[in-house]
């Protein structure tokens, strides 16, 4: 009898766990699996063309587009086409993205 209460008790446990997680799924941003992510490799080429420091600029866009999944368009500013890419900022509160 306590093997029947003990089974049916993590059989409830386990339910309500399955449905906080399918809860907080459903009202999550799309994560990594889910949206579509773009080219960065292509996109900091084309943001970094006219830049001095081609590298740099190139490394820097890179990481700012994994962690963002953007890059604003053209060779500079358009910063109000992807927030998080703007706010990104270095140790010294520089913007960190190019």
């Amino acid at each position: 009898m306590a093997i029947h209460k003990a089974l049916l008790a993590s059989l409830l446990v386990s339910l309500l766990v399955l449905h906080l997680v399918q809860a907080d799924t459903a009202n999550s941003k799309p994560q990594d699996g889910y949206a579509k992510k773009i080219d960065c490799g292509n996109a900091c080429e084309a943001r970094c063309k006219l830049s001095s420091r081609p590298r740099l600029c190139h490394r820097a866009c890179g990481t700012c587009c994994m962690r963002c999944n953007c890059v604003p368009a053209g060779t500079a500013g358009n910063y109000d086409k992807c927030e998080c890419y703007a706010a990104l900022t270095t140790h010294g509160g520089q913007r960190k993205c190019p």
